[in-house]
Parts: C-alpha cells; structure tokens; sequence
C-alpha cells in the first residue's frame, strides 16, 4: 500500500493499517520460526492461528483508544461549539500528551463559561440600565433596521417592541436623528413626543456587523423645571427691590398728606415736602437703574466682531478709571476679533469691580495680557480683600455691594460666552485680592 494510498483513507482505517504493518514484521519472523520446528502440523496451526489473532486484537485494541480519544475530544469540542460547557474528560493521566489535551480543552471550557457568564450579567444590568433611564435608546443595523429599543424608545414610538423591531428608521420616523452631527437638537414628529429632541449618535459593533446607537432626549422637563426655577428668583428679586423702593414711597407719602392736614407754618411744610420729594426721588432712582439693568442684561445684541489691537483697548480702558492708577503691564503686541463696545463694557466692568475692592485696602489694579497663537487670556488684579462668597458670582441680581444690581458680573459672562470665551474670578493664591481672568479666541467667535 502506497503513503498516497494510505493518506486517502479514513483516519482510523490508517491508524488500524499502521499497527498491523507495525506487527507483521516480528509476525512474520515468529512464523518462520514456528514452522520450522519439527513440531506437528496441528500444533503449528493452533499457535499460528494464536500469534495472528492476538496480533489482529491488539491492532484493534490500539485503533479503538485512538478513535476513542479523539471522539472525545470532538465532543468535547462540539459541546463547546453548541455553548454546552458542562461536559468534562476524565480518566487520563494528566502528565501524558493525551491527559494535556484533555485538560486544555477542560480549561477551555471553563473560561468560555466565565466568560458567557460575565456577558450574562453585563447584559442584565444593560438591560435594567436602559429600563431604569429615561431617554430613548435605539440600535440600527446597518440596513438601517431597527434591532433594540428600550421602555423609553417604545414610549417615544408609540409601539411595544415587538411591532417595532426590525422596522426601518424611515418607517419609524428617526431618519432624521440619524443623519447629521451629533450632539444636535432634532425636530421629529412621533406619536410619544412631537417636537424638539437632543439626539447623541454613536457606533458600535455586534456579531461583525456595524450598528448606530441612536439616544433621544426629551429636554422639555428639565428645561421647564429651570425655567420655573429662574422665574421663581427672577420674581423675588423683583419683589425685593420693588417693595424697597415702594415702602419708602408709600410712607413718605402718607407723612406729606399728614402734614399738609397738619396746622403749621408754610416754611415746616416747606421743609416735610421738600425732603420727603427727595426720598421719593431717591428711590424712584434707584429703582429705575435697577429696571435699565435689567433691560440691558435682556437685550444685548448679537457681537458685531472686527480687529481690535489689545494694548490700545486696554490703556484706554485703563483710563477710564480715575479713582485710581491702574497699570497696565503691557504684553506683546496682539490683534483680537471682537465687537468692540461689548468688550471695552466687559473689560470696564471687571476694572471697576477690582478697583472698588482696592479702594477698601488702599491697595492698586493689574491688567495684563497673554496669547498663545489662538487664544486670548486677559488678567484683572486687584489688591483688596479678595472674595469670601465665589458660589454666586455670576447669578443676575447677586451682588455684596451695598447699592449694586448684581448685573455686572452676568453682563460679563454674557458677553465673553457670546465671544466663544469664557470668565473666571478667584482669590490670588500668593497675595491678597481677587484676579479676574477673561479667555477670548483670537479669530473671533467661531474661529
């Protein structure tokens, strides 16, 4: 039999070719042997037909442990293909070829366990996470069919899961969230909410296959919850002001009324009239400063960028404030593009708070300036007390001013926010006093 021959068989009929092939030589020569002793035939043919019989039953005997073992294995293998991991090989020695095998697919079978296991759970508490939230939670293949919603997207949806799945993004009515950046607000008309929507979109992968993972929020809660909030503190600090002025105005009235019904000379009701028309004047004052504030703080338009050289902006802003010197520490030489009366209003603003605060210590202003290339960071120091609440700097309507509207610092933000930038107040950490610090993109809002 050729080695072509023999690799075109069954593996076992090879295994069982092997070994008698591997036990005809000494079969033959123990043959050769017999049959030339002066024995009688009948002997001769007895021990014969002995020798070929144990040589056929240990051929057979070798190919059954060979079979034998590698169908384990191959159970043992298919059981694990089939997710079975319960099956184990018992019975070898551990020390031998065949014993290592066994005990690596066992070892096999028993991380495969801990990992469906670990998948189990992780997939438990994905599923009571996207019950518990309550955003909308999507995954599209990509086909762009749906195959996963959670309780929130089947109540966006109007539809329980199992009219939904499988459904495209058309048919559904989400195609919209699923095209374009994210995060962005979406208008979509579905049966569970029609209207405006946050939609954050991602990419992931499940069984090879791309899938998009669709979030849908419903801003509209919160949104009015901060509203109500804000016209809650807007209508106290209304209140507050309102009924300080009116009180005042109230009492100094009826006073003017009691003395003109009193009986006294011309020159005492001169005097009552007079300062009572002051009061009434203050206060009328003060609440009108208070309502422009506020006006102000409500209107501000939309910047209008262009070239603004930083030094030139900075001494005249300097300038302005004559209660004090303010120094200017001047930097390199910088161009930033910004509507120029809402930044000289914002850099006016933080001046004036630092130059107020050192005024109560006898100390001076700092302004300063640094540029990276792209970004423009200006710096307000101050040597006064330095700043003991920081938690409500820049809530409108705030301040530890006596007299102050609490407009300035919002003011400010408003407008650096409005630039793309941002504003900062803080204790120095090495002196005392505040240091105000105002970040600005150099190419402008957008840039």
């Amino acid at each position: 039999m050729t080695r072509r021959t023999l690799l075109r068989l069954r593996h076992e009929t090879r295994i069982t070719w092997l070994a008698l092939a591997g036990g005809a030589p000494a079969l033959l020569v123990m043959l050769v042997i017999l049959w030339a002793t002066p024995h009688r035939a009948s002997v001769r043919l007895s021990l014969t037909m002995l020798t070929v019989g144990i040589w056929l039953m240990c051929a057979l005997a070798l190919r059954r442990h060979v079979v034998t073992s590698l169908q384990t294995l191959s159970n043992l293998l298919a059981a694990l293909r089939e997710g079975d991991y319960s099956i184990r090989a018992r019975g070898t020695d551990a020390g031998g070829p065949l014993g290592l095998a066994y005990h690596e697919v066992n070892a096999l079978a028993d991380a495969l366990r801990q990992q469906r296991l670990d998948a189990v759970e992780a997939m438990g508490l994905l599923r009571r996470v996207m019950e518990a939230i309550d955003v909308a939670v999507f995954a599209f293949d990509d086909a762009g069919r749906l195959k996963l919603l959670n309780r929130g997207g089947e109540a966006l949806l109007g539809l329980p899961s199992e009219r939904a799945l499988d459904l495209s993004a058309e048919a559904l009515g989400l195609a919209p969230a699923l095209a374009g950046d994210t995060p962005r607000l979406v208008e979509l008309a579905l049966p569970g909410r029609a209207g405006r929507l946050e939609a954050r979109r991602g990419v992931y992968r499940w069984e090879g296959r791309p899938h998009q993972l669709l979030v849908l929020t419903d801003l509209t809660r919160s949104l009015r919850e901060e509203e109500r909030l804000a016209f809650q503190r807007l209508i106290r600090v209304l209140s507050h002001e309102i009924n300080n002025s009116l009180a005042p105005i109230k009492s100094i009235a009826g006073t003017l009324r009691d003395a003109l019904g009193r009986a006294g000379g011309p020159a005492a009701v001169a005097t009552d009239l007079t300062e009572g028309l002051e009061v009434i004047e203050s206060r009328a004052e003060t609440l009108g400063r208070f309502i422009q504030a506020y006006a102000r703080l409500t209107r501000l338009p939309r910047p209008t960028p262009r070239p603004v050289p930083v030094a030139e902006a900075m001494r005249r802003i300097a300038s302005l404030e004559t209660r004090l010197k303010v120094t200017v520490d001047r930097g390199h030489d910088a161009t930033v593009v910004a509507d120029p009366g809402q930044l000289e209003a914002l850099m006016i603003n933080l001046v004036r708070n630092g130059a107020d605060a050192a005024l109560e210590t006898g100390g001076g202003v700092r302004v300063s300036w640094t540029s990276d290339g792209d970004w423009l960071e200006t710096r307000i120091e101050d040597d006064g007390p330095g700043l003991t609440e920081t938690g409500n700097l820049f809530v409108p309507f705030f301040t530890t001013k006596p007299g102050g509207t609490g407009i300035g610092l919002a003011l400010c933000r408003q407008i650096a926010e409005a630039h793309g930038g941002t504003v900062t107040l803080g204790n120095r950490e090495r002196a005392r006093g505040c240091v105000a610090s105002v970040r600005l993109p150099l190419r402008g809002p957008g840039g």
